[in-house]
């Protein structure tokens, strides 16, 4: 089968003791439920994962590395992003 027709997906992996997914590499595959299926046959031969997510690469929408200053610097007039002004009761120790 020729992958020039076919669309390309990313493989995200999450691990049995992880709570986060995981990118473990791309694949080409017809539709979604094939891309899962060869995503758990390359990517998971030893058991390791217990949940697979695959997207098509084309939907993917990234910044780029020199957005960085404009895209994270926190707005200084939106002061609900930084919530120092309420008040934890003592009981809530952990926050």
């Amino acid at each position: 089968m020729s992958t020039a027709n076919t669309p390309l997906w990313e493989v995200f992996i999450r691990a049995k003791n992880g709570l986060n997914h995981r990118h473990v590499g791309s694949l080409h595959a017809a539709d979604a439920e094939m891309a899962v299926d060869a995503a758990r046959d390359l990517y998971t031969r030893r058991g390791e994962g217990v949940s697979i997510w695959v997207v098509p690469s084309a939907q993917i929408v990234a910044s780029e590395p020199e957005q960085q200053g404009p895209l994270f610097v926190p707005a200084e007039n939106k002061v609900y992003r930084h919530p120092t002004f309420y008040h934890v009761p003592e009981e809530v120790g952990h926050m």
